[in-house]
């Protein structure tokens, strides 16, 4: 693969004895700060406690009766 302008421009400010940008980077751009972990047991329950609440099959009694003058 080829360099990248913006490298090349780096490697020559660096070679005329100027000061290279990379080095005025942070020490924390290079590091993953994320902090990752396994769900425990009580994550994975209350991650899925609310979903379909309204809809039990169709089996909790109600029903939908429509006429006519819903549609309009």
């Amino acid at each position: 693969m080829g360099k990248s302008k913006a490298k090349k421009i780096r490697e020559k400010m660096q070679r005329e004895g100027k000061r290279n940008p990379e080095w005025s980077r942070s020490p924390f751009t290079f590091s993953d700060m994320r902090t990752r972990k396994t769900k425990t047991k009580k994550d994975v329950l209350y991650r899925t406690k609310h979903k379909n609440q309204l809809s039990n099959g169709g089996k909790d009694g109600s029903f939908l009766f429509c006429s006519n003058y819903c549609l309009m």
